[in-house]
């Protein structure tokens, strides 16, 4: 992977974490520089990068602070999205939120301006996000 695309994307995943940048900064340096996809696993404490080129970047993540909910609630789920999307939560708490409404992951589909949230039974919630 190119050095400046391997940079970019660790500077956005640790500023994202550190809750120093919003979501629509995140996808806006993504797509900049052509990150096709990122899928977020809370359970294996991982994020991986795809690119169309089919080289990947893997990055280890805190284990969650809270237990993930067993239960998959849509509601809290689109909840925490609509904070993150008005900029006032910031990642480090849309992580507590999600996994409180039992979220174990998300891809993010840049290519396809939506995100795809999973529950622990296969319970899915897609969310679209402006072009």
């Amino acid at each position: 992977m190119d050095k400046s695309v391997d940079s970019v994307i660790r500077e956005t995943f640790n500023s994202s974490n550190d809750g120093r940048i919003h979501f629509g900064q995140v996808i806006g340096n993504l797509i900049g520089i052509g990150v096709e996809s990122y899928c977020v696993d809370y359970r294996a404490c991982r994020a991986t990068y795809y690119m169309p080129c089919g080289e990947i970047l893997s990055l280890d993540m805190k284990a969650p602070e809270v237990d993930i909910a067993k239960d998959f609630s849509a509601a809290a789920i689109k909840s925490a999205i609509l904070g993150a999307q008005s900029g006032e939560v910031m990642y480090p708490e849309f992580k507590k939120l999600s996994q409180e409404g039992g979220c174990i992951g998300y891809t993010v589909w840049l290519t396809g301006h939506h995100v795809t949230y999973y529950g622990r039974n296969g319970e899915t919630h897609v969310e679209n996000f402006p072009h």
